[in-house]
């Protein structure tokens, strides 16, 4: 089964393009961790009460499906590299890029980590649901003293924020990488990450494959 997603992820990687699992994968992760940004911004402002927990829960909510799909992206990645693109090149460029995935992977396992623990370290928060939906356990915190989950949440808070205000200072780089590969240099490595457009509904792209000629009845046929 390896051997055959291998196989089926090399046709696009031989391209320069992107698995449509490692595709989706980007893109879900992208819309959630920038919708938790927002949301969480939101939450800030709301007064103490029934609506502000309610925040809460949808933040977790959205927070812990993060989590599988980082552990699942990351398994992914192990199992079906990465395709060559013109960025890959040797020098700092790549060597950043490659330092800001890190960084990107340490908040998508973080992020929901902190929460988690700041959630179980507080007495009775409710219980936590996966999406909103499957119920997820509490870490076992509640054998803890009060100021031992003090301590706890204090860790985690913290931590929390300053993920948060890393994400703040990569996504806008990471964004800005990619439309300058695109617009500036001309690589192909935002066009890898793309859904695919098939060439004769690409005006951009040269096409890659020539039109079927009309076929011409012989003589036999047409008698």
């Amino acid at each position: 089964m390896i051997r055959a997603l291998r196989e089926w992820a090399r046709r696009h990687t031989e391209r320069s393009r992107y698995s449509p699992v490692g595709v989706a994968f980007h893109w879900i992760m992208a819309f959630l961790v920038l919708f938790q940004l927002g949301w969480g911004y939101y939450t800030s402002w709301i007064p103490a009460g029934g609506d502000k927990l309610y925040a809460y829960q949808v933040h977790s909510a959205v927070g812990l499906p993060i989590l599988l799909l980082a552990l699942a992206r990351f398994a992914w990645r192990l199992l079906i590299p990465g395709p060559m693109n013109d960025a890959d090149t040797q020098g700092w460029q790549s060597q950043f890029a490659y330092a800001i995935h890190y960084v990107f992977y340490i908040a998508f396992f973080g992020l929901p980590l902190t929460g988690w623990a700041m959630w179980s370290a507080t007495a009775e928060p409710g219980p936590l649901y996966l999406a909103g939906v499957v119920p997820w356990p509490q870490l076992p915190f509640d054998q803890l003293s009060l100021e031992q989950s003090w301590r706890i949440m204090q860790a985690a808070e913290t931590i929390h924020f300053w993920l948060v205000i890393t994400l703040l200072i990569v996504i806008p780089l990471h964004v800005g990488a990619a439309l300058k590969h695109h617009f500036w240099d001309r690589h192909d490595v935002l066009r890898g990450m793309l859904p695919e457009i098939p060439d004769a509904e690409d005006p951009r792209a040269a096409p890659q494959h020539r039109p079927r000629e009309p076929r011409i009845p012989n003589e036999k046929a047409a008698g």
